[in-house]
């Protein structure tokens, strides 16, 4: 399992690494809360063409987050919805076949199996993306929802500050329906709260309708904003750092 690596040091420090277990695509990411400057791309560019990647891709990033990166020549890639759950009404939901119980690591084989059901490709995480998803936070929850002894469903959930984030969450596709995604995003939010904090954050992909319908019932409401993942192709970068 491999975790992004640190390319500078100091505030302006950004991390790399194959995205998703790709290793031909590379994810860079800044440090949270610190806009990378212009030198620290270009070299950061130069070292990901010199690792033989093909391409480079944000995560998930705010307007404000974006900007150097557009200023560089990266172009959006895909457009998230970005929404906030205010923590006032938290859905409890007792599923008759299913139990939330706490994530181990020897769950990590059965969720990812859950995890590549749940996404396409592109999205779906290796156990590096799992790994960094739950480290993403200085706290987390990973509780995974069984039924007759298999794991159906799993969510990651973070707090920084006053701030939650429901870094993932999965279900079984043939469960979509049945109630174990609310009982997990009930989950999410009751530790969220419970924890001080005063709203939780979720991202999902603009095409899928069922997620963002979900959020929507369960009182989660869309930012003004969304976020985006950007792109840079390699091929034509320059080898050298721009002066």
């Amino acid at each position: 399992m491999r975790r992004l690596d640190t390319l500078s040091s100091g505030a302006d420090r950004l991390r790399s690494g194959p995205w998703r277990g790709d290793h031909s695509v590379a994810m860079l990411s800044p440090n949270p809360g610190v806009t990378p400057t212009q030198a620290s791309l270009d070299r950061a560019i130069v070292e990901m063409q010199a690792r033989g990647y093909r391409a480079v891709l944000t995560p998930a990033l705010t307007v404000i987050e974006q900007q150097p990166f557009l200023t560089h020549g990266f172009t959006v890639h895909e457009h998230l919805h970005l929404l906030r759950h205010p923590l006032v009404e938290i859905p409890s939901v007792r599923h008759p076949r299913v139990r939330l119980r706490r994530g181990r690591h020897r769950d990590a084989a059965a969720v990812l199996d859950v995890d590549g059901q749940a996404f396409d490709q592109f999205w779906r995480f290796d156990r590096a993306g799992l790994a960094d998803a739950r480290g993403a936070t200085p706290t987390h929850r990973f509780r995974v929802a069984t039924a007759d002894g298999n794991i159906v469903g799993y969510h990651v959930t973070g707090r920084g500050g006053a701030l939650g984030y429901l870094q993932r969450l999965a279900v079984r596709p043939d469960l979509h329906g049945e109630g174990v995604g609310t009982a997990l995003i009930g989950d999410s939010l009751g530790w969220s709260r419970r924890r001080g904090c005063t709203s939780v954050m979720v991202n999902t992909q603009e095409t899928n309708d069922r997620a963002m319908q979900l959020y929507v019932h369960l009182g989660f409401r869309p930012e003004l904003h969304g976020l985006a993942v950007l792109e840079h192709p390699l091929d034509g970068a320059s080898s050298e750092p721009a002066g």
